[in-house]
């Protein structure tokens, strides 16, 4: 028996209706092979000719050449059918002709971006857009998108929330709450009060079919201020109440991913291909005022970064704040795919908490082919840096990033353990060990959702969340670790979840 397990960073509903979507899985596909299952979904949908087919789940990679993407899907009867291919990163996609007029997406304006835009929008040697899309541009398209109806967010979550408690997840923070099909993440308007997949968490509650505790984030625009806050507390507010459901705080993008071709992730380096640097998508007085008044409210602040000058300029906000004010709050960093060796002390002196997918430190195709290329050796070798950081005191937190990868977080903790995947080892000096993992998906994550004091461990005064397991996972090596099955979930002392 073992406490409940906690996700601290998993888009849940996102993860349930891209499982309910077309989906290619991250599958590593030629061009031809995408055209026949696309075709086929097309085919079997049917649908009207102006309504956007979504593929969730398609291979970075896949853009690599759009010009053979557009050979395919901008001929024929495609010429008027919006496809949307989406990243397995959900931070690029590429789109076709027709997606891209209805998005408003030409040559034109291309032209109008500003230097620190152009990296969101792909563009051929002619001027033209080729489809390729990165963070905001993505949010071009995802604003011309059908919001789903409410019948299928409540199935999207009720899909999500059996995976969860089928890998023994009880509590999870979903860090874009206020975000979904129908509208921006990366761009967010100040001021928007979009609610995204938050009514699917109430109508769960509400059916009793909630049964995990959810600590539901809302997205602040790069351009948000002290004011904008008080907008996103409108639809705060909206949702105050609902069972096993908590508003803590905000997510803010500080940057965006490592893999070509996006390359928008912020370096204190360069890029080995372009020389380029990377976008921090807030000044560095627009991080710190956002965080500042995030913390006056006493809310928790979640920044994504992965390059590490995104990290360096998030732990300088956290920093700032800290020098006048010890509101008590736990605030975090997620990803940390490369942090200098410098800023490791600073996570623990801070207080702030380390939440890391560590199921991404293997070796695989976005490792050797988007990120290898650009990077220097040690850069490289460098990433994911989980050992280092907890040996300079960090408290590291488990997370899965679903559906970016799997929300199986026996899978994490063995690949947290060995570092190894299909194309070798990404340095066993940052392995870190099952105890530590243990903690990292327990009272580790309890504290990064700001629900230490209710869960995270089996204790007097905390809630009855538990898991039966089919081995001693304190005895098992990392390979038996990664195959553990979950017997029975508790939630609240009720069984919610038994094996076949």
């Amino acid at each position: 028996m073992l406490p409940g397990l906690i996700d601290a960073h998993t888009h849940a509903v996102i993860g349930g209706l891209a499982a309910l979507s077309p989906n290619l899985q991250d599958e590593e596909l030629d061009i031809a092979s995408v055209r026949q299952r696309v075709q086929a979904w097309r085919d079997e949908t049917r649908s009207d000719a102006d309504r956007p087919l979504v593929v969730f789940g398609v291979n970075p990679a896949t853009w690599k050449n759009p010009q053979a993407l557009a050979e395919v899907f901008d001929v024929g009867s495609w010429m008027s059918q919006p496809l949307l291919l989406m990243g397995s990163d959900l931070h690029t996609a590429w789109v076709n002709r027709a997606m891209r007029a209805k998005a408003g997406i030409d040559a034109a304006y291309a032209r109008g971006l500003t230097a620190s835009q152009r990296h969101t929008v792909g563009v051929a040697t002619d001027g033209e857009p080729n489809g390729v899309l990165v963070d905001a541009g993505v949010d071009l398209v995802t604003l011309q998108l059908p919001k789903p109806d409410e019948d299928l967010l409540l199935e999207a979550g009720k899909f999500a929330v059996r995976a969860n408690n089928r890998y023994g997840i009880t509590a999870w923070m979903d860090p874009a709450a206020n975000a979904g099909p129908g509208e921006a993440l990366f761009a967010r308007a100040p001021g928007s009060t979009g609610t995204g997949i938050l009514p699917a968490y109430r109508a769960l509650a509400e059916a009793g079919g909630l049964s995990a505790h959810v600590a539901a984030l809302l997205v602040a625009s790069p351009l948000s201020d002290a004011a904008d806050l008080e907008r996103l507390n409108a639809v705060r507010e909206q949702f105050q109440g609902t069972p096993n459901l908590t508003m803590p705080g905000i997510k803010i993008f500080a940057d965006g991913v490592l893999e070509y071709p996006a390359q928008s992730a912020a370096l204190l380096g360069e890029y080995s291909n372009s020389g380029k640097r990377g976008e921090m998508l807030l000044t560095r007085k627009g991080l710190q005022a956002l965080v500042d008044a995030a913390d006056a409210r006493g809310w928790l602040v979640h920044i994504h970064a992965l390059g590490d000058r995104a990290v360096r300029e998030s732990l300088d906000a956290f920093e700032a704040v800290r020098e006048h004010r010890d509101s008590g709050v736990r605030h975090s960093i997620t990803h940390l795919q490369l942090v200098d060796a410098n800023d490791y002390p600073r996570f623990a002196r801070l207080g702030v908490i380390a939440v890391m997918q560590l199921h991404w430190a293997e070796m695989d195709n976005y490792l050797l082919d988007l990120v290898k290329p650009y990077l220097s050796e040690t850069e490289f070798m460098g990433q994911y840096p989980a050992r280092s950081l907890q040996r300079q005191g960090a408290v590291i937190a488990g997370a899965s990033d679903w559906p970016i990868s799997t929300a199986n977080p026996w899978e994490a903790m063995h690949h947290a353990m060995t570092r190894h995947g299909p194309g070798g080892g990404l340095n066993p000096a940052e392995r870190l060990d099952k105890t530590s993992m243990l903690l990292a998906y327990t009272r580790h994550a309890a504290q990064a959702i700001g629900l230490a004091d209710k869960i995270g461990s089996l204790e007097p005064g905390k809630q009855a969340d538990f898991i039966v397991v089919d081995r001693d996972v304190l005895e098992v090596d990392a390979e038996s670790l990664k195959q553990t099955q979950v017997l029975e979930t508790y939630f609240a002392g009720v069984k919610v979840y038994a094996a076949q």
